[in-house]
This record gives structure tokens, sequence and C-alpha cells, in this order.
């Protein structure tokens, strides 16, 4: 994972959008001092020619689950028609939603999870060289466990895993023939806890990865091009794929979004 200039950049205009409204009661809403271009591609240093990336930024936000009504709000806003999904019907069925958007939408949606009580708690960059692809962690698993979870087809069943972790595997694919534009997809991965450098162990180690492919989805993305990654509800027991990837319980219980956001492709 890579930091690059647009991180510092869209990190603190996006605190300024999320951060409670604690001031006078004149003063104008926050979402007003945050300008689209805050969030806008970077057109500082180029990457080296001979390095092909695709450049993103991933947002978390975590929103009470009581105001999960929101999320019914903001996919009003997107759009599903760019997505392919591996199977539609096991991606809903899992609890997974995901909606398409560019800029010019943001600040609706910045303005929707900020009444809602919604606040970004993660900023993380990557720099995925193509072919290559790079894990996001969702979540920490200390221990075995079974994670029930919709397949292709639409049967529920159980994959026994842990510990380890949940991640989201982001791959970044160029496109014969066109420039600024790539292919992504992103499929939730369990990890075992660690990583050899011997070949051997690092093949027997592979071997444990539990692919959750029904819940997968990609499309084509351009810079300024985002997906809003969330949920359809809130599950408070810890034993499905949807409820890890985006159920925080406790006193206060919470959900879980994502907004990436393509930032840069040099192919």
């Amino acid at each position: 994972m890579v930091r690059i200039i647009l991180h510092i950049a869209v990190l603190g205009s996006l605190s300024l959008m999320l951060a409670a409204c604690s001031g006078p009661e004149e003063a104008a809403p926050l979402w007003e001092h945050v300008k689209i271009t805050d969030l806008a591609p970077s057109g500082g240093t180029e990457q080296p020619r001979l390095l092909e990336t695709a450049n993103f930024n991933v947002y978390i936000f975590e929103i009470p689950a009581a105001n999960i009504a929101v999320l019914d709000n903001i996919r009003r806003l997107l759009y599903t028609k760019p997505l392919q999904f591996n199977d539609y019907n096991a991606f809903c069925g899992n609890s997974f939603s995901a909606g398409f958007g560019q800029l010019q939408s943001w600040d609706n949606i910045a303005e929707l999870l900020s009444d809602a009580g919604g606040r970004k708690t993660e900023t993380v960059s990557l720099l995925i060289a193509e072919p290559q692809a790079n894990d996001l962690t969702v979540v920490g698993l200390d221990k075995e466990q079974t994670v029930f979870y919709v397949s292709s087809g639409g049967p529920m069943e159980g994959a026994t895993i842990g510990p380890g972790s949940i991640v989201l595997r982001i791959e970044a694919e160029k496109i014969p023939g066109s420039r600024g534009i790539c292919k992504v997809t992103a499929v939730p991965v369990f990890l075992p806890p660690t990583s050899s450098l011997i070949p051997e162990l690092a093949a027997r180690e592979k071997s444990r990865e539990f692919v959750f492919d029904s819940a997968g989805f990609g499309l084509k993305m351009a810079p300024g091009d985002f997906v809003f990654l969330s949920t359809e509800k809130y599950i408070s027991r810890q034993i499905t794929l949807g409820s890890l990837f985006f159920s925080i319980p406790g006193r206060l219980p919470m959900v879980r979004a994502y907004l990436f956001v393509c930032t840069r492709i040099n192919y």
C-alpha cells in the first residue's frame, strides 16, 4: 500500500465532511466548505512509465445501526448497471450491496452520511501493479469458526476457517487498446495468519485460503469513479460473511461501509 498526494488532500476533506457538528448554530454545514474538486484525481508527479499501476483510495465509514436506513437513500443516488456480479442473487443473499458513482454525486452522499451520524474511521491507499492484486483487511479471526454464506446457486453453506483474516481481494487489469481505464474485480477471501518465504510452505498456506466467490463483483473504472460497498441489514451475530464484513455489535451497534475511489491509472 502506497500513500500518494491525493490521499492527504482527500483525508483532510472527508474528515471535515463527517466530523460531528458541534459549532455555533450560524455555522454553515461542513460539506459546503468541501468542493467536489477536493476528491478529484491529483495531477501530481507521474508514476514511472515502466510501472503500470492503478491507484485507489479506500475510505471506511461507521454508521449507527439505528440509522441504517440512510444506506437505502445512498443507494438511490448510485447505479448498479456498470457492475458485473459473479452471482447477483448470492451477492444480495450475503447482505452485500454495491453501487457505482462519480465525483459529482459525492456531496449528496457525504451530506447523508453526516446527517446519519456516520464517521470515517480509516483511509487506505492501494497501488496495484498489473497483473497483481492487493488485499484490504476487513476483520481478523482469532480462532477457528464456521462462517455461513450463500454460495452460487443459492444454498447456505458453512466454511470452517480461522484463525486468520477475512480480506477483500482487489485486482486491477488493463484493458487492451484502452488508456486511462481498467477492469477491477473484488472478492472476499479468508487468509491464514502468516506468509512464508519458503516456496513449499507458501504453497501450503495458499491452499488454506478460502475464496467466497459468490460475493465477488467487477467493473470498469477510470479516475474519479467510485464504488460504495455496504450492507442491506445489520446482523448482530458474527457468524455470517455479511455480518463479519459490515456489522459491529456492541453497546452502540454500528455498520461499516466502504468507499473505493479510483485516483490514477498509469496504463
